[in-house]
């Protein structure tokens, strides 16, 4: 089956989308991908959304208005792919996530996508696990153990978004996921602003900096470490944390080199069933060379982006919706006890037709 899948996530930056062929089991093919940028406007908007989620009225015009730009920004990303698709994967764009209090929020009109691409699409992947329970997050796994089948394992693939999320792989295809702490999150937060940029760019600003160790000791004692796995987060989760840590009183460089500290200890303290033969980085951490030094210096395996492997990270968790979307329209599991937590493996999704 033909598929699209779209992916905007905790970094706000802009929609994510890929062609791919699958059964929903094995990959058949990749096609075209690509990432639409937001504007200023639109990720400022996006981001003030994250504050105002935990009160917002589903019906405030604002966030209407935010949804139907929003949307309008993944029919082009749809139109510009340029290949006719079977179904499209619509994750949406997160603004709220507490599954311990039974509640995700993606925001994104499916109806209006389905009918601008006249195209079917697959969208709320994350609902029905929360509702059994589950964390709801992460859906990746599934799609990263697909994309290993043929590689040695065990392996842990990360990926730093906003949020960081690790997958490991076992030698038998068994899985265990869960997000390992702050990802670029409070990185760009910091960047934005003490730069005239939204991201350490090429990790110049935390490559000047040195990392101060009780501001660091304090954010890693927050208790989402000592909670076992499943676990997930919230891409705010470390707001007060962090006001608390004192990073706030460090210079420009300092915090910075202070928060990819954060970012890579809490990966590498991560708890996984046993040894792996290697890391496989993806999402837009990975080009920051700060973060990859010190996931280098923390981790005692190979740590390399995926592509060294052949995946293109820029697109797999486009992919991966565009994955999911099949897996949905054939009934097949999204979720497992190892990767959100669910007490069986569960299914989700809803499909809206054009």
């Amino acid at each position: 089956m033909r598929a699209i899948g779209l992916m905007s996530g905790t970094s706000l930056d802009g929609v994510d989308a890929a062609w791919l062929e699958t059964d929903g089991e094995r990959i058949g093919g990749f096609g075209p991908a690509l990432t639409l940028p937001y504007d200023a406007i639109l990720r400022a908007d996006l981001r003030r959304l994250l504050d105002l989620a935990p009160t917002l009225d589903p019906a405030d015009p604002f966030l209407a208005d935010v949804i139907a730009r929003l949307t309008q920004r993944h029919v082009e990303a749809v139109r510009a792919i340029g290949r006719p698709a079977d179904i499209i994967g619509f994750h949406g764009q997160t603004i709220l996530h507490q599954p311990q209090q039974r509640r995700t929020w993606q925001i994104g009109d499916a109806a209006m996508l389905a009918r601008e691409t006249a195209t079917p699409v697959a969208h709320d992947f994350r609902s029905a696990d929360v509702a059994a329970g589950g964390e709801g997050a992460p859906l990746v796994p599934v799609y990263h153990a697909a994309l290993a089948q043929d590689l040695e394992r065990p392996l842990a693939v990360l990926n730093i978004g906003g949020v960081a999320n690790v997958t490991w792989v076992g030698a038998h295809g068994g899985l265990l996921a869960f997000d390992t702490g702050p990802g670029n999150g409070p990185l760009d937060d910091w960047a934005a602003r003490h730069t005239n940029q939204g991201v350490d760019q090429d990790g110049a600003l935390s490559a000047e900096g040195q990392v101060d160790a009780a501001v660091l000791a304090r954010l890693l004692a927050h208790p989402y470490f000592a909670r076992p796995a499943p676990k997930s987060l919230d891409r705010l989760d470390f707001g007060r944390a962090l006001a608390a840590s004192g990073v706030d009183g460090l210079s420009p460089a300092d915090g910075a080199a202070t928060l990819v500290a954060f970012t890579a200890q809490a990966a590498a303290s991560a708890l996984l069933p046993g040894p792996v033969r290697r890391w496989l980085v993806t999402g837009g951490g990975r080009h920051n060379p700060t973060i990859m030094a010190a996931l280098h210096k923390r981790l005692h395996v190979p740590v390399e982006p995926v592509e060294a492997v052949g995946w293109d990270g820029d697109a797999l968790e486009a992919q991966c919706f565009g994955f999911l979307a099949v897996r949905v329209r054939a009934g097949l599991p999204l979720s497992y006890p190892g990767t959100t937590g669910a007490p069986r493996a569960l299914p989700g999704g809803v499909i809206v037709a054009p």
